[in-house]
């Protein structure tokens, strides 16, 4: 999916905490990111965790593999509430066990856990570094 205008006025700022720009273009890149890797037959799971996360946050409309187009969905709990700020908080949370209680996905899908703790970290709390590099030729 390619981050359009209309996908960027949506985002409701009261959802970040990092400056919009940033945000657009840390989601951007990991778009571009997945969708080049997917070209060569590769699944970055990493790239993927933080397309989901930045699309729930951002209140990013989507088309799933089947059915009608429908907004983003939390990367963790998977319920069908738009994000909010006490969602967002309450998403961070579960995030921050996600690999204790399901195993599973750090070996099924590695980067996974990993990408929705740093996105979340970084675009709700403000905390570490953005979850994907982004070059100063894309940045600005």
């Amino acid at each position: 999916m390619e981050v359009t205008e209309r996908d960027v006025e949506r985002i409701p700022l009261r959802n970040l905490r990092v400056p919009l720009g940033e945000f657009v273009a840390v989601w951007s890149e990991a778009e571009r990111r997945n969708t080049e890797q997917a070209e060569r037959g590769v699944t970055d799971w990493y790239a993927g965790g933080v397309i989901v996360t930045c699309r729930w946050l951002a209140r990013a409309v989507v088309q799933p593999a089947s059915g009608p187009r429908r907004l983003a969905r939390p990367p963790v709990s998977r319920h069908d509430e738009c994000a909010r700020e006490e969602l967002i908080e309450a998403e961070y949370l579960v995030a921050e066990l996600l690999d204790i209680r399901r195993p599973d996905l750090v070996e099924t899908r590695p980067g996974w856990c990993e990408a929705i703790r740093a996105t979340l970290r970084w675009a709700w709390r403000s905390s570490g570094t953005p979850p994907i590099f982004v070059s100063a030729r894309v940045a600005g």
